[in-house]
């Protein structure tokens, strides 16, 4: 997830009280309090996605067609075809 998409994520308030309830649940395990920039953190590399998925389910698919498109250019930049022809 690029950071553009984290900023818009975390401006949503259900995300912000999923971080909130992530941070309370961790640092009750822990036995001391983690940190909202951790906890924050850890949720967004650990649920953000499938938090995504639920609740915004056109969002999710416009981010996994993005990941798609990317990797495909990431592939033929890997393998030299640019589409360009070589000139002899």
């Amino acid at each position: 997830m690029k950071i553009t998409d984290v900023r818009e994520l975390l401006k949503n308030k259900q995300v912000i009280e999923e971080i909130n309830r992530h941070l309370w649940i961790e640092s009750q395990k822990a036995g001391y309090s983690i940190g909202i920039e951790r906890a924050t953190d850890e949720w967004l590399r650990l649920y953000a996605e499938g938090w995504m998925k639920y609740h915004m389910p056109e969002k999710y698919q416009s981010l996994q067609l993005k990941k798609k498109k990317e990797a495909e250019k990431g592939e033929k930049k890997k393998s030299g075809k640019t589409g360009k022809k070589r000139s002899s």
